[in-house]
């Protein structure tokens, strides 16, 4: 049998071989060009085409090549019999707390100043950022979140964590649901949005919450782009309540050259770089739910449709 591997950047050839090298026995075959419908037996998957995979009639198991699975749940023709399970991976998790606390630090201790005055060849100071006293909250605690939490905390930052469930953590302040969420933004001087993109979640970073954070606050996305109201987040810097926000995902990606993100003096724009698939790590866990599949055992990390992830 056969696999159907779909996405618009990442590497077959290193998915082959180490779902190879790992035993899974399986025939990786690169979408359009799938050969026979019924040869496939799984799908490994980033924005698969909307009623695609409804047309493998012996397909078992979807496989996001992704933490987050709304790409998925985009096709309203998705076959809602067949599990969908997500990648949790320690190099991907730690890729992205990177790219959190680079943010975190390149704001707290003022990198695009110096920057400007290296070009302006002015020795000036601007100041330190007192950490213990900076307010860092986290936006979805999950694997990513918590791990960027508690890598930050250990950095010495207050760090607070929000999520729609009640959750704990040592050492960290934990808010949950609708009751905790203003005391939440109100004590992030950063926030760091790390939430799966459910129905619940999209555009929860507009007008309102926006205003609930401290005045010059920063913004760290690095979850999904349709968590932020964009024309929100752009009022909120011009009329000087943010201070600054570094973005990673958006609605549209790539994100169109027209946009006014990529001139806002305030914003920093990366091309959806905060984490990637390594195949050599996440190999072995897609391998591992083929070989639990066939031996008819439980598979890892399968989404909750009712949860969204």
């Amino acid at each position: 049998m056969a696999i159907m591997f779909k996405s618009t950047f990442d590497d077959p050839v290193g998915w082959q071989r180490y779902l190879n090298e790992y035993g899974a026995d399986v025939q990786l075959r690169v979408w359009p060009d799938v050969g026979a419908l019924a040869d496939i037996e799984f799908a490994l998957v980033w924005k698969p085409e909307p009623g695609d995979l409804k047309r493998y009639p012996k397909l078992k198991v979807i496989f996001s090549m992704a933490a987050g699975v709304d790409h998925i749940f985009l096709d309203r023709d998705l076959p809602k019999h067949i599990p969908i399970c997500r990648i949790i991976d320690e190099d991907l998790t730690a890729q992205m707390s990177e790219y959190a606390i680079y943010g975190v630090l390149h704001y707290h201790r003022k990198m695009a100043s110096y920057a400007d005055t290296q070009k302006e060849h002015v020795w000036r100071k601007f100041g330190r950022g007192d950490t213990p006293m900076t307010r860092i909250g986290v936006m979805g605690i999950g694997q990513i979140g918590g791990d960027t939490a508690r890598k930050l905390k250990a950095l010495g930052f207050q760090v607070s964590g929000w999520s729609r469930s009640p959750k704990t953590m040592p050492g960290i302040d934990t808010f949950h649901g609708e009751a905790g969420l203003k005391s939440f933004l109100a004590g992030s001087q950063f926030l760091i949005c790390v939430l799966p993109l459910t129905n619940a979640t999209r555009g929860i970073l507009n007008r309102n919450t926006l205003a609930l954070l401290p005045k010059d606050a920063h913004l760290i996305n690095m979850a999904r782009g349709a968590h932020v109201v964009d024309q929100d987040l752009i009022a909120a810097l011009d009329s000087g309540h943010l201070a600054g926000a570094m973005l990673d995902v958006f609605e549209k990606e790539p994100l169109p050259s027209d946009h006014p993100f990529w001139a806002h003096p305030k914003i920093i724009v990366t091309p959806h770089i905060a984490g990637d698939l390594n195949p050599r790590t996440c190999g072995q866990q897609v391998a591992e739910n083929i070989k639990r599949f066939r031996a008819g055992k439980a598979l890892l990390n399968v989404v909750d449709p009712s949860a969204e992830y």
